[in-house]
């Protein structure tokens, strides 16, 4: 465990401790599915991680004109796909086995949020709480306000000028308007849940590969990404065991949910062919 002593003065000044920090990477990311799709269909998976990334940047797949704009998009990849080799795995089957894009992006959101801390934080901590009491208009100066607040508090790197925070707050709501979360081209509106019930799923087993307990994952704010109440996700674990994805039985305050497969890999085979 890193201690007081090996963190830097600076970061002690600020309050800031790295393994916290909000960054602004989504200025550069976006939502990024289209290459994200791009990528793992063209992902092999008896090679290497860094055997494809050199592969993929040689065949210039992006056909981007930018090199530096490819390794942008690689580097958000690692970060948002290739910290687990299931998912990694998983993904490539989903996108070659033609999961519905509908799925595959909500999917796609999922670890995007997972993997970045701010994109996770704006939705259940600003977008939720909204959301709840029935307001769907975004307003980017709330954004922007509430970033400003989270600077104050030491949760970034650095302290990000007043440009960083518009920039920022932009990436973020262009990102999610491109994830599905939000509508809009212009005035950003908070869309209606329309959650898969192969990607409902996909995310059960997941989250439950990290968390055994079946009543404590209903309650996980993980399902507040799609603005999902407990009793939400119990519907679609009904609706998940009626359509054969899973089993789930109920009795009080025991639950009982198992699976067909063992491996994301092999959940991930089931889904896309009885999403066919």
């Amino acid at each position: 465990m890193e201690t007081a002593a090996q963190i830097p003065t600076e970061m002690k000044k600020s309050g800031r401790h790295a393994r916290h920090l909000y960054t602004s990477k989504i200025i550069k990311a976006g939502a990024l599915l289209a290459d994200t799709k791009t990528l793992l269909a063209h992902w092999e998976l008896d090679s290497s991680v860094d055997a494809n990334v050199q592969r993929v940047q040689s065949q210039n797949i992006f056909g981007k004109a930018s090199r530096s704009r490819v390794e942008d998009i690689l580097r958000i990849f690692r970060q948002r796909y290739l910290t687990e080799t299931s998912v990694t795995q998983a993904l490539v089957v989903l996108v070659k086995q033609r999961l519905s894009a509908s799925a595959l992006d909500q999917i796609l959101y999922f670890h995007s949020a997972h993997s970045d801390r701010l994109l996770f934080d704006t939705v259940i901590d600003i977008l939720g709480p909204q959301q709840a009491t029935g307001l769907i208009d975004v307003n980017p100066d709330d954004i922007q306000r509430t970033l400003i607040k989270w600077v104050g508090e030491g949760k970034t790197a650095s302290d990000w000028s007043d440009h960083t925070i518009r920039r920022v707050s932009q990436g973020l709501l262009s990102a999610l308007r491109d994830f599905g979360v939000l509508r809009g081209a212009v005035h950003k509106r908070i869309a209606p849940t329309l959650l898969p019930i192969t990607a409902f799923a996909y995310i059960m087993f997941f989250l439950k590969q990290h968390q055994s307990s079946g009543t404590q994952l209903i309650h996980l704010p993980d399902w507040k990404l799609f603005f999902l109440p407990p009793e939400g996700v119990e519907r679609f674990l009904f609706e998940a065991h009626q359509s054969n994805l899973l089993e789930y039985h109920a009795a009080g305050s025991v639950t009982r949910l198992t699976f067909p497969t063992d491996s994301l890999e092999e959940y991930a085979n089931v889904i896309a062919e009885r999403s066919h």
